[in-house]
């Protein structure tokens, strides 16, 4: 005969945790919010400005508008993002994508250069403006937010000298219709192009040894540097690829206005920045990312359109963009902060 265990009274007995309150299931709920954030918000957006505009937010002709006019926007908000995953800031990014603008105007319509040479060209240049960047910031160890604050004013000075501080209009057509004419699914086709830089971007910062490197500069230099990664050549090559974006950039300004000014793509330079900070506080937050980028700048040309539709003033759009970027700056920082703890 066998007798029942002893216990004693004063032992509490273990309870069996449930699983609706374990606290592996409430990380995983909390993460998935915090990483669906912006995309649930954009879709919110969408669905409030349906609601207010009915008859003109969710037609064809709106929706081509906000993904072509947006294109510059999100080309130049994925060159803003490379520097920014290596830990540095390009403030000469507006300024190269309107220089490398006024390259393709003045080749192509006062020395009659053929479009797509005076688009290379363009772009050549624009890398060469990365390469200036790379050599005063990380040669020469200067501080990044002064140094391309410096030298966008010194690229804008190029800008106005190169068109006599007048728009140049005329440019070819056939830019156009590699551009913002050719449409698949009632979608221009540079939208694409941005579509797969940001694929692109994020592929390498995920799965390849180059994006990991970078991504490691960025968390932090001094083990980068203990650990036998080039931190240098990394970020030579961020400033660089960053400024052969803000060229790719201002090639898709010339193909929707068929024109290049002094103020080109300079005007996207706060959007641009305000789409990066938004983007890490989505998909990988707490990072710096493409797909965050992208979803972003969506938000952003969404809330823009609505606005505009809505019938609201210029300095709406203002307003919009420069609320944005203090609520993604702050956002991306409270959701770094945990990480680093």
């Amino acid at each position: 005969m066998t007798s029942a265990p002893i216990t004693d009274p004063k032992t509490p007995t273990p309870q069996r945790q449930s699983p609706r309150t374990s606290p592996a299931c409430g990380r995983s709920i909390g993460q998935w919010a915090e990483r669906s954030a912006l995309p649930l918000a954009w879709l919110l957006l969408v669905v409030v400005f349906s609601i207010l505009s009915p008859d003109r937010f969710l037609t064809s002709g709106n929706v081509t508008s906000i993904l072509g006019s947006q294109s510059i926007l999100f080309m130049l908000a994925l060159a803003a993002l490379v520097p920014s995953m290596v830990g540095d800031i390009d403030l000469s990014l507006g300024a190269t994508g309107a220089l490398a603008a006024v390259v393709i105007a003045v080749l192509n319509v006062q020395h009659g250069v053929p479009v797509g040479v005076a688009c290379l060209i363009a772009v050549a240049v624009g890398a060469a403006c990365g390469g200036v960047n790379a050599l005063f910031v990380v040669m020469f160890k200067t501080e990044p937010f002064i140094v391309t604050l410096g030298t966008g004013t010194f690229f804008t000075g190029l800008v106005f000298w190169l068109a006599n501080s007048t728009t140049i209009v005329g440019v070819s057509g056939d830019l156009a219709n590699w551009t913002f004419l050719r449409q698949v699914g009632k979608v221009p086709v540079q939208f694409y192009y941005c579509v797969l830089i940001m694929l692109i971007i994020w592929y390498v910062a995920r799965f390849t040894p180059v994006g990991m490197r970078a991504l490691f500069v960025g968390q932090s230099r001094d083990v980068a540097v203990l650990s036998g990664i080039k931190v240098t050549r990394v970020r030579v090559g961020a400033f660089i690829l960053a400024g052969t974006i803000a060229a790719l950039a201002g090639v898709l300004y010339v193909g929707t206005t068929g024109s290049a000014g002094p103020s080109s793509v300079d005007t996207f330079l706060l959007p641009a920045y305000a789409a990066v900070f938004l983007g890490a506080t989505s998909i990988q937050p707490g990072r710096f990312n493409a797909l965050g980028t992208g979803i972003a700048v969506l938000f952003l040309a969404t809330g823009v359109a609505g606005l505009q539709l809505l019938g609201a003033q210029d300095f709406a759009q203002q307003l919009f963009y420069g609320a944005a970027l203090v609520a993604a700056v702050t956002l991306s920082r409270l959701v770094r902060r945990p990480s680093t703890r």
